[in-house]
C-alpha cells in the first residue's frame, strides 16, 4: 500500500479522502496546517502529496514552493475552489505536478493520485533489492528466486525501509513511521509483532536473512538464518 500525504483543514472533506484513498489501497497522514505538515514532509518520504490551497495560516502553494526550494520532487496534486487558468498556472509554475478544482469526484481524484505515483521511476523504483531479497510494492510482496511470501500494508512499509537501509539499522520510530504515518494510532507491542511475522515469512522463501534486533537502536537485515 503506496503512503501519501494530505494537508486539508477541513476535516470533513478530508476524511472522505482517506476513505476514498483507503479504498484503491493508498493510505494517507492528514496534516490540517501548514506548520504541521512541513516538519512532517521533511522528516520522511511519501509517494505523493495532495495539498488543499485555502489554509489556516496561508496558502497551499506557500508549502509546495518551500518543499522545491528544499529540493523534495514529491509529486503534488492541488486541491483548490478556485478555477481560473491563472490560479491553475499559478499552481503548476509553484511546482504542483496535477490540479484539481472542488469540487471533485473521488473517482478522479483517486485516478489523478494513481497517475502520480506512476511518475518519477528513478525516484519511485518498482522494486527494491537486497541480499537475494526483492520487495515488489506495487504486488505487496516479497520474493527470493521463486518463491513469493504476500506482505500486509504495514509489513510491505517495513520491508521497503528495510532493504532500502541494505543493511544498516533502521531505528525502531522510523520504523513505525514508516508502517503506520504520523497519525495512526499503534499498539506498544505492533512493531513488535510485526517483525515476528517478517521472521516467519522470510523463513518461508528461504530468504538466507534475519530481522535483527540491536537493543536500544532498532532492526536490521543481516545475512544469516532467521529467528522465529
Amino acid at each position: 500500500m503506496s503512503r501519501i500525504a494530505l494537508v486539508e483543514d477541513h476535516a470533513r472533506i478530508a476524511d472522505l479522502i482517506v476513505r476514498g484513498l483507503h479504498a484503491a489501497g493508498i493510505a494517507a497522514d492528514v496534516f490540517h496546517t501548514l506548520e504541521s505538515a512541513w516538519p512532517a514532509l521533511g522528516e520522511r518520504e511519501y509517494a505523493a502529496m495532495i495539498v488543499d490551497r485555502g489554509l489556516p495560516g496561508g496558502d497551499g502553494l506557500s508549502l509546495v514552493r518551500r518543499l522545491r526550494a528544499a529540493g523534495c520532487l514529491t509529486p503534488c496534486l492541488m486541491l483548490t475552489a478556485r478555477d481560473a487558468l491563472r490560479d491553475r498556472v499559478d499552481g503548476l509554475e509553484a511546482g504542483a505536478d496535477d490540479y484539481l478544482p472542488k469540487p471533485f469526484a473521488m473517482e478522479e481524484l483517486v485516478a489523478r493520485v494513481r497517475a502520480l505515483l506512476r511518475r518519477a521511476p528513478a525516484l519511485q523504483p518498482v522494486e527494491f533489492a537486497y541480499a537475494g531479497l526483492s520487495v515488489d510494492p506495487e504486488g505487496g510482496c516479497m520474493r527470493v528466486g521463486d518463491q513469493v511470501a504476500t506482505l500486509a500494508p504495514a509489513e510491505l512499509q517495513l520491508m521497503l525501509c528495510l532493504v532500502r537501509a541494505q543493511g544498516r539499522t533502521v531505528r525502531r520510530h522510523s520504523l513505525e513511521q514508516a508502517a503506520w504515518g504520523l497519525t495512526e494510532a499503534v499498539t506498544p507491542n505492533a512493531l513488535d509483532v510485526a517483525v515476528h511475522r517478517l521472521r516467519r515469512k522470510l523463513a518461508a522463501i528461504g530468504a538466507g536473512l534475519a530481522l535483527v534486533n540491536t537493543r536500544g537502536q532498532g532492526f536490521a537485515l543481516e545475512a544469516g538464518d532467521v529467528a522465529g
